[in-house]
C-alpha cells in the first residue's frame, strides 16, 4: 500500500474509545489513511478546542456539537450512537431493586459504598449524576459514602473489586470492565441517555477523509460493535 491519502486527527468522548478504537483500525486498513484518536470527556476536549487545538474530526455530545455548529466551527453533525447511565453491581452479588425512583433511592441508602463518575473531570454523567443526588435529598448520605471517580471505567473497577456496592455512570464505560455488570439504566423517569453525534471542522484540511471516517463509524455493518460496546444506534 502506498503512502497514507491524508491524516486525519480524531477528537473523541472517552466513553467511545473501546468502538471507536475498533473501528478506526478497520478504516486504516480499508482505506489507508492515517488517522490519529484522542479521547477525553467533553469538558476536557471542549477546552483544547477553545485553546486553539485543530483537529479534523469531532465526536461529542450532540448538546456541545451544535454549539460549534452555531460558531461555525463545524459543518452538518451525523449522530453516532446514544448511550445511558447505567446502574453496576459487582459480578456474582444479588443485585438491589433499582426499578422505581423509590427503589433506587433505597438501594443508594443501603449501599456502604457508591462509586459515580465525577462531576469535577467534566463529564455528561457525573455532571448529571451530581444533579440528580441533590434533587433526590441524597447530597448528604453522598458526602459521607460516596467514592467519584476520574472515569467510568474506575467507576466499574471499584465495583469489580468490591470498594464499592453499586457504580453509576456511562453504560458503555461499564461493559468493557471484567467483574461487574449492568442491571439497568436508571429507572425512568430518572434516566439520562447521552447521544453523541460527529463533524468534520471546517478548518480540516482533509474534509473528504473525514466524511468518510463518520460513515465508516455509522455503516450497517457497525451496528453490532455498537451494541456490543453499550450504545445504542440511532
Amino acid at each position: 500500500m502506498g503512502k497514507p491519502v491524508a491524516k486525519l486527527k480524531v477528537m473523541c468522548a472517552r466513553s467511545m474509545h473501546q468502538v471507536v478504537g475498533a473501528l478506526t483500525e478497520a478504516f486504516r486498513h480499508d482505506s489507508g489513511h492515517d488517522v490519529e484518536l484522542s479521547f477525553g470527556t467533553v469538558g476536557a476536549l471542549q477546552k483544547r478546542l477553545d485553546a486553539g487545538e485543530p483537529a479534523d474530526v469531532l465526536i461529542l455530545g450532540a448538546p456541545a456539537l451544535d454549539k460549534l455548529a452555531q460558531a461555525g466551527s463545524v459543518g452538518g453533525a451525523t449522530k453516532i450512537a446514544t448511550t445511558s447511565v447505567g446502574i453496576a453491581v459487582r459480578d456474582g452479588t444479588v443485585p438491589p431493586d433499582v426499578s422505581t425512583p423509590a427503589a433506587f433511592k433505597q438501594a443508594l441508602v443501603a449501599a456502604r459504598k457508591i462509586a459515580f463518575s465525577d462531576a469535577a473531570v467534566g463529564g455528561s454523567a457525573g455532571i448529571y449524576l451530581a444533579k440528580l443526588f441533590v434533587e433526590m435529598g441524597l447530597a448528604d448520605a453522598i458526602a459521607r459514602k460516596g467514592m467519584p471517580q476520574q472515569s467510568g471505567g474506575e467507576v466499574a473497577n471499584r465495583v469489580a473489586n468490591g470498594e464499592a456496592d453499586i457504580g453509576m455512570t456511562l453504560i458503555a464505560e461499564i461493559v468493557p470492565i471484567q467483574g461487574a455488570r449492568v442491571i439497568g439504566p436508571l429507572p425512568a423517569p430518572l434516566g439520562n441517555d447521552t447521544t453523541y453525534a460527529a463533524a468534520v471542522t471546517t478548518g480540516s484540511g482533509a474534509k473528504d477523509a473525514g466524511q468518510a471516517f463518520i460513515r465508516a463509524l455509522t455503516q450497517p455493518s457497525a451496528h453490532g460493535a455498537w451494541e456490543a460496546a453499550g450504545f445504542k444506534r440511532p
